[in-house]
């Protein structure tokens, strides 16, 4: 890394745009930070702008990752450790970190323009099991998801940032009133199939049906919301001992119903 130029004052620009993008209030969110090189590699793998990537200078920064930045033309300097530390703070110090700009919020047709199913959240707010399902629905072919009642403000919101591994731009997430999606669910023609701990169908059945689903997950402890009720077309439970468990995490129902339906979304002709 010796050819790479580093950053040893904090009165240097960029010093300042990763500390203004730390910031947890910002009227306008339009660069964010990624953190850590996994979520780097697929942020520029999924096309996002990088305006530059950053690394300790007491740490490696990945060969792939150098590799990828040269590919792309995206700048990389070195940062002093003792700098970063003036950075984060209190937080949690990333080794490697970059500042990109947020690709403009999907839309509904963004999702309808695709054929695989549609994770749909309802006042799940856990951030970490939404960044959690943000990846499964992502590796197991979903076409996108749509966020209701999170209190996410955008999907840049950097623990869903942290938590996905930064899969949130490579797959259409839109955040949706509950009137709206059940709309667009209903417009679309999709069967609306909601994960209910009562269900008319065992998850197994879904690996079954090859048209295009909507699958509805509420909160662990709430549930639905009624406006879905109506676009409803079937309920489905997954089998398990009612003594050993009262419900599973949303993230791993999500999971189970779409190993169900992977083959279906996963497949070739897809």
């Amino acid at each position: 890394m010796a050819d790479l130029e580093t950053i040893t004052s904090k009165s240097d620009p960029a010093v300042q745009r990763i500390m203004d993008v730390t910031k947890h209030s910002r009227a306008s969110v339009k660069t964010t930070l990624i953190e850590d090189t996994e979520p780097l590699l697929e942020c520029i793998g999924a096309g996002v702008e990088f305006i530059e990537v950053y690394g300790s200078d007491n740490a490696e920064i990945s060969g792939e990752l150098l590799d990828l930045c040269r590919e792309k033309d995206i700048p990389v300097r070195l940062v002093d450790f003792s700098i970063v530390n003036q950075i984060f703070k209190g937080e949690r110090k990333a080794k490697t970190f970059g500042i990109a700009r947020v690709p403009r919020p999907a839309k509904f047709g963004d999702i309808a323009a695709l054929d695989g199913d549609v994770v749909v959240l309802d006042g799940v707010k856990i951030v970490g099991n939404v960044g959690a399902i943000v990846r499964t629905a992502y590796g197991l072919g979903a076409s996108g998801m749509v966020l209701v009642d999170s209190d996410l403000t955008t999907i840049a919101d950097r623990r869903l940032l942290r938590s996905s591994r930064g899969y949130v731009f490579s797959l259409p997430i839109v955040l949706a009133e509950r009137e709206e999606a059940a709309a667009f669910v209903r417009d679309s023609g999709m069967p609306l199939t909601v994960l209910d701990s009562h269900g008319d169908i065992s998850v197994k059945e879904l690996g079954g049906k090859q048209e295009r689903l909507a699958l509805l997950f509420g909160s662990e402890k709430g549930g639905h919301s009624d406006p879905f009720d109506e676009a409803s077309a079937t309920t489905v439970s997954i089998p398990m001992l009612s003594a050993a468990a009262e419900s599973l995490n949303v993230s791993v129902a999500v999971g189970i119903a779409l190993h169900e339906r992977a083959e279906r979304n996963l497949s070739p002709a897809r």
